[in-house]
């Protein structure tokens, strides 16, 4: 039987493409539910095959949403990768950045408030309400 793909589009089983991409065999289906993978055809008495393309967006996928990108904006971008709409991937970029630079500032105050609530933790002494406790309750943290 000869092979009729080239050896980077080798043919692979649902759970060979999850091996290879490092994900499980359900988020693989979930994708496909969401429209972000498409299911290959079942030939008949067989099983569905995955080639390297399907490994390839698998990797985009992940990718993606390291960088903080939703699945709704993955799907965007996934629909921009006809190498035309540079210009669009780019505002949407430009977008995630502006959204992770505002959750970095949000962190950064999170931070100070903790950093202060544990020195007045720590500078509590006897059987004294909790300072910290008191805050959250209190409202006084942010």
């Amino acid at each position: 039987m000869t092979n009729n793909h080239t050896p980077n589009d080798r043919s692979m089983t649902i759970g060979s493409l999850a091996r290879a991409a490092d994900v499980n065999v359900e988020t693989i289906r979930f994708y496909q539910r969401k429209g972000l993978m498409r299911e290959p055809d079942r030939p008949s008495g067989g099983i569905r095959r995955y080639r390297e393309a399907d490994r390839a967006r698998l990797h985009f996928i992940k990718t993606a949403q390291r960088l903080g990108f939703s699945l709704d904006e993955i799907a965007e971008l996934l629909q921009l990768d006809d190498g035309s709409a540079c210009a669009h991937a780019r505002t949407k970029a430009e977008a995630k950045l502006a959204e992770v630079q505002t959750r970095l500032e949000e962190l950064r105050r999170m931070e100070g408030v903790l950093e202060g609530l544990i020195r007045l933790c720590g500078a509590a002494r006897g059987k004294v309400r909790c300072p910290l406790i008191a805050s959250l309750q209190d409202d006084a943290v942010i």
